[in-house]
């Protein structure tokens, strides 16, 4: 990954941190990682779980970030959402999976994803 694409990355992750907290969500975990993969962002807002993939682009001509996401990752969202509450004690919590998507300069969306 070039340094450029990653730059890019971490200003993104880092407006959605900003977003998130301004909507009263608790981070709860950032680049949550093990071999098997990572979630960008672990926050809790009520009585609900949020496992939160980060995606950020400078424009759109390859589409809308959050097109990035497909089964395979969700996958792997979940995959990771399990080793996660396997370690941590969150009972009695809804769980869900969700995309903040960034373009540079526009709106921050924020989607959450049926499960």
């Amino acid at each position: 990954m070039s340094v450029y694409f990653k730059k890019i990355g971490l200003l993104g992750e880092q407006k959605a941190l900003d977003y998130l907290k301004k909507n009263q969500f608790l981070i709860l975990k950032k680049n949550f990682r093990n071999r098997f993969g990572e979630i960008d962002i672990i926050a809790k807002k009520e009585k609900t779980i949020y496992f939160i993939e980060v995606k950020t682009r400078s424009n759109i001509n390859k589409g809308y970030p959050y097109q990035a996401v497909n089964q395979k990752k969700i996958d792997q969202i979940k995959y990771m959402a399990n080793f996660f509450l396997l370690k941590n004690k969150y009972k009695n919590y809804k769980l869900k999976i969700g995309v903040i998507s960034i373009v540079l300069n526009q709106e921050i969306k924020f989607y959450q994803l049926d499960q």
